[in-house]
């Protein structure tokens, strides 16, 4: 069905990693935030959280889009959390929350958890998963907590901090796919468009000098 009917995917996140990740790989998603409010979902476990909040995320810009007949839209949501110390930590509350979270994970590790939702509005299907990776943290000084901290990066993020940003030379290593701590595993991208009997290579697109043109590969 995808070699006849072009592929489109909605990002459902105001997430400019996990965009920038998509385009990275070939992919220009369109983009539409769903808007919920996070903090109604409530559970103990970090994988439970994620991929509800991702659910719903995806479910949401699902209902504002109509479907065609000349194009096959796919919405993916995400979302992350971090487990650390038996709690689950998404964006913290404010600059003073990020600092106590640092002073708490610096030398130590926790397990970033990304939910994925990804549903296909033609076939009514769906597939979603969680990609974990264990991120450990350096023993940083309170001079680079204050620092960081004040630069708003933290603010933004599940766990208080980032890999593809400032916050990078604060992770010391990772055991598992980077892609899950920016909040987008391609590789799990690629198995459930696979559930979904699609292919990656179907959402590839060719980009011509200066971003000028975008138009579909094959």
């Amino acid at each position: 069905m995808s070699d006849v009917v072009p592929l489109r995917l909605v990002l459902a996140s105001a997430s400019p990693a996990r965009r920038k990740s998509l385009q990275s790989a070939g992919i220009e998603p369109d983009v539409l935030v769903s808007g919920i409010d996070e903090s109604l979902v409530v559970t103990e476990r970090a994988e439970d959280l994620c991929l509800e909040l991702a659910r719903l995320k995806a479910q949401a810009v699902l209902t504002r889009l109509r479907a065609g007949d000349d194009q096959r839209t796919l919405v993916l949501g995400c979302d992350s959390v971090l487990a650390f110390d038996g709690e689950s930590l998404g964006k913290p509350d404010d600059s003073a929350d990020a600092a106590r979270r640092w002073e708490r994970m610096r030398g130590r590790s926790g397990v970033l958890h990304s939910g994925h939702c990804l549903i296909d509005m033609m076939a009514g299907r769906r597939a979603e998963a969680v990609a974990s990776t264990v991120v450990h943290f350096a023993d940083v000084s309170d001079h680079e907590i204050a620092t960081y901290v004040a630069t708003g990066e933290p603010l933004a993020v599940a766990g208080a901090f980032t890999i593809d940003g400032l916050g990078g030379p604060f992770v010391e290593r990772i055991e598992g796919d980077p892609g899950t701590v920016v909040g987008l595993s391609l590789p799990l991208l690629r198995r459930l468009l696979t559930e979904l009997d699609l292919r990656i290579t179907d959402l590839w697109t060719k980009v011509a000098p200066g971003n000028q043109m975008v138009e579909p590969l094959g």
